[in-house]
């Protein structure tokens, strides 16, 4: 749901102060069965061999379509305000903008 769909519904979020700060994640690893998408949001780290979740966050399936399109609309807009986002790892093949199994000390 966009922040306009959410005004227009009168809808009204809290946001605590302890969650305002946000977490810092830059991997997410998704996972599923037939009631629910299963995200968690990691943070890795050069030279640390285990990635922290630092976030769960559990969607029921119609959830994860709604957030697939307002993610795509998003980006959309910013590529449109800021230019094409790029990922030169998915031009060679991988997703991950780092190598999981290499650990550097």
């Amino acid at each position: 749901m966009s922040e306009n769909e959410s005004k227009q519904q009168g809808l009204q979020l809290e946001l605590p102060q302890d969650v305002a700060q946000g977490e810092y994640a830059n991997l997410a690893i998704i996972t599923h069965a037939s009631s629910d998408f299963v995200i968690d949001f990691a943070r890795v780290l050069p030279g640390v061999p285990k990635a922290q979740v630092k976030s769960r966050v559990i969607l029921a399936p119609e959830h994860v379509k709604r957030l697939l399109a307002a993610l795509q609309e998003n980006i959309m807009r910013y590529e449109r305000e800021f230019g094409p986002i790029r990922i030169p790892q998915q031009e060679q093949g991988g997703i991950a903008p780092f190598e999981l199994t290499k650990g550097e000390a």
